[in-house]
């Protein structure tokens, strides 16, 4: 490597402006990135009189924003949550249910009654996705809905 002083004025001028510019987008991007902020969506899945339905049942997201996806089963039977499609668009940093965090590839919730979960994810491929409950008989009774990811644009 050559000797900071043998780079000449000239040389030592750029690498000296080089780094300013390297460091001021450091400082300018790098706080930005980190405290990207997290938009929360309440879902609940069936409601306390029982009823087969995803409250709401269309979702709309926006590609590279972060989320927070706060489902809740108020129901007296369990359900699920199933996007697959869904969350193979999206990149997911965790889940968390109780005491319990799990990372990594998410297809499918499960929400016994009274349960909570919250997903922390950012959708990337737009697109709209199905949402269903694969519990036999509640997608036909019409627990069903529509997850959109929009392009950010």
């Amino acid at each position: 490597m050559m000797p900071f002083k043998k780079l000449g004025f000239l040389g030592r001028f750029l690498a000296v402006t080089l780094g300013v510019i390297f460091c001021w987008t450091t400082i300018v991007t790098a706080p930005s990135l980190a405290a990207r902020s997290v938009t929360e969506v309440k879902i609940s899945l069936g409601n306390s009189a029982g009823e087969l339905k995803f409250f709401p049942s269309d979702l709309k997201f926006m590609a590279g924003q972060k989320y927070k996806l706060v489902l809740d089963n108020p129901s007296p039977t369990k359900h699920y949550f199933t996007a697959k499609d869904f969350a193979d668009a999206s990149w997911t940093q965790k889940v968390e249910a109780g005491k319990v965090e799990i990372k990594g590839a998410i297809h499918e919730l499960e929400l016994k009654p009274g349960a909570e979960a919250e997903w922390v994810l950012v959708p990337e491929k737009p697109g709209t996705y199905k949402l269903y409950c694969s519990i036999p008989g509640h997608a036909e009774a019409g627990m069903t809905g529509t997850i959109a990811i929009a392009n950010n644009q």
